[in-house]
């Protein structure tokens, strides 16, 4: 369980201090929007109505007894890189700042966040890696080179094993877990034989899966 703090109750703020308290975290919001407070107050451990540009109302929250620090003010860049700013100043822990374009991206870095987020561009390079290969049903970019798919394994393997077929050394891939229905299996052995009826998650560099994907796709009858 972690100690967050989420200033900004817009629709990214709202979706995150959600999830956080889902998962069982203690989440204090903040947003100098009375309504916006008021309607997710009794979601989360606790919740307050600030100004947060405001230096005294920010020490005030104790941000140096938070493991993150989430700034997620999107409509107004001054703000959100002001208190990016003062959270750095008073000792935040983690700071992890909402960007709305792509040139706020280096200012808040450069202004103390230790994390930008561009969930706008995100979600976008998510969306259109997964939809762009017919047989992608799940998309994470973890570097430019690197990413996590989640993908059929090839009729090929069906009844083999990952031994039996070398996969790693083969394919370039490493095979996090398997996926049947809502049933996750995570780092499958290597005698882990391939029934068809699974999706798997695999951790590749972009040119190993775009020739594994090439192949799942050639053999496709929906292709």
């Amino acid at each position: 369980m972690k100690s967050v703090l989420v200033i900004g109750l817009g629709r990214f703020g709202r979706h995150l201090c959600a999830k956080f308290a889902q998962l069982g975290n203690e989440v204090m919001i903040v947003d100098k929007d009375e309504a916006a407070v008021t309607a997710l107050a009794d979601a989360v451990t606790s919740a307050q109505i600030a100004d947060c540009t405001d230096e005294q109302a920010l020490r005030a929250l104790g941000v140096r007894h938070f493991d993150l620090c989430f700034v997620c003010i999107g409509s107004d860049f001054a703000a959100s890189l002001l208190i990016t700013a003062l959270l750095k100043e008073l000792g935040a822990r983690r700071i992890i700042a909402k960007a709305s374009a792509g040139t706020h991206m280096r200012l808040l870095l450069l202004g103390g966040a230790h994390e930008v987020v561009y969930p706008e561009r995100d979600s976008a390079e998510r969306i259109a890696v997964r939809t762009s290969a017919s047989h992608v049903f799940d998309y994470i970019e973890l570097t430019d080179g690197y990413a996590i798919y989640e993908i059929p394994p090839l009729p090929a393997w069906i009844g083999r094993s990952i031994l039996e077929l070398d996969i790693r050394n083969r394919y370039g891939i490493n095979i996090l877990a398997v996926k049947a229905g809502d049933a996750l299996r995570p780092l499958p052995g290597a005698h882990y034989a391939f029934t068809g009826q699974e999706h798997i998650l695999a951790l590749a560099a972009r040119e190993d899966a775009k020739k594994l994907l090439r192949k799942v796709e050639s053999v496709s009858p929906f292709a």
